[in-house]
């Protein structure tokens, strides 16, 4: 069994958040200066991924309220881990 240590709530973390439907980039700024972008692999329905770091989780409570007031349907919320997003910056430079 892993033991993990307590994860803190009011420190910056790196999230990506999935949502049904399609935002518009130049909206990032409403989202936490989120990075906006398509999945390109949901073909029947929009799906958009937000990534990006937050101060804190109550940063996230407000992306998480301005998604709610577009009336968009959250589908995924996860705190990436640090070889996580190691691992998404790498294939952003690989794609350029």
């Amino acid at each position: 069994m892993l033991s993990r240590k307590p994860l803190p709530f009011d420190q910056p973390a790196t999230y990506q958040i999935r949502v049904q439907g399609q935002i518009d980039p130049s909206m990032s700024d409403l989202l936490g200066d989120m990075t906006i972008s398509p999945d390109t692999l949901e073909v029947d329905h929009p799906v958009t991924i937000l990534s990006g770091e937050l101060d804190d989780q109550a940063a996230l409570a407000g992306v998480l309220n301005t998604l709610y007031e577009m009336h968009l349907t959250v589908l995924m919320v996860k705190r990436m881990e640090n070889s996580e997003v190691a691992e998404c910056d790498s294939r952003k430079t690989d794609a350029a």
